[in-house]
């Protein structure tokens, strides 16, 4: 299976009526229908927003350096794939696809050890049919160029 780096951006609204950006990666496909990814890993970071619920580029930048870096840990032999990301309301939500939790965590902790403390929470969930992801993708059909 090939992993695609196919993105989409829509702009989607909170509960509170406020703009999310939403990050979604296309192609994956083969990753569902294989079964082998059956638990869903929410990262959220909590941050203090400016008046758009954005980010300070400060913190934004903050933000990506994680990303990066847990993307190459995760990805690198397909542990674990970045699915999507979602921007706005004072938070950022990566969600990853993970065949096993328990080492999912252990590469987490590995790979931010040499960070600071992060200001990040951690939910996991059984998702063996990729819920989130096809509510997620739905919202392709609003992407923004």
């Amino acid at each position: 299976m090939r992993l695609s780096n196919e993105w989409f951006t829509a702009l989607s609204e909170s509960e509170n009526g406020e703009l999310v950006t939403v990050m979604g990666r296309d192609s994956l496909g083969e990753f569902i229908q294989s079964g082998k990814l059956k638990e869903r890993v929410e990262i959220t970071w909590k941050y203090e927003a400016n008046e758009k619920g954005m980010p300070t580029d400060e913190v934004a930048e903050q933000m990506e350096t994680v990303e990066e870096t847990l993307r190459k840990a995760m990805e690198k032999d397909k542990l674990a794939i970045l699915t999507s990301v979602y921007t706005g309301e004072g938070e950022k939500v990566w969600v990853y696809y993970t065949r096993t939790v328990r080492v999912f965590g252990e590469r987490l902790n590995e790979a931010l050890a040499s960070f600071e403390l992060l200001p990040i929470s951690i939910y996991t969930e059984v998702d063996p049919d990729w819920e989130e992801y096809k509510d997620m993708y739905e919202m392709k059909q609003w992407a923004v160029d």
